[in-house]
């Protein structure tokens, strides 16, 4: 059987396309596009390693629940990255161990869940 399908992205909806791309853009270390708007802003795929673009499209409705997708991050440099993703405007929500694993879920500007994973 043949595959029609590629991968093409991720999109998320946002109430600032710009501000939550450019904290985004931070965290991942990507290029955010020259035509970024409060409207839509789009992080350029990652040249290094691969990864897929990420577009952010503003949207009327708020924020009301858990996202049901989230951003796994791992570092090698847990606690300086927290520090950082800190200063970058995310906010702690929980730190969780379990067993050997350890990581710490965070909700960025606009209160989207992400985890960082200590690896």
């Amino acid at each position: 059987m043949t595959m029609s399908t590629t991968f093409f992205g991720v999109s998320i909806d946002c109430a600032d396309a710009a501000a939550l791309a450019g904290f985004w853009a931070e965290v991942l270390g990507r290029r955010l596009a020259d035509d970024a708007t409060a409207e839509h802003a789009v992080l350029l795929a990652d040249e290094l390693s691969g990864g897929p673009r990420i577009a952010f499209h503003r949207v009327p409705e708020e924020k009301l629940t858990k996202n049901r997708l989230h951003f796994d991050l791992l570092s090698e440099t847990f606690d300086a990255e927290t520090k950082r993703l800190l200063g970058l405007g995310a906010r702690t929500l929980r730190d969780i161990e379990a067993g050997d694993a350890h990581w710490t879920t965070f909700a960025d500007i606009e209160g989207n869940e992400f985890d960082l994973i200590d690896g």
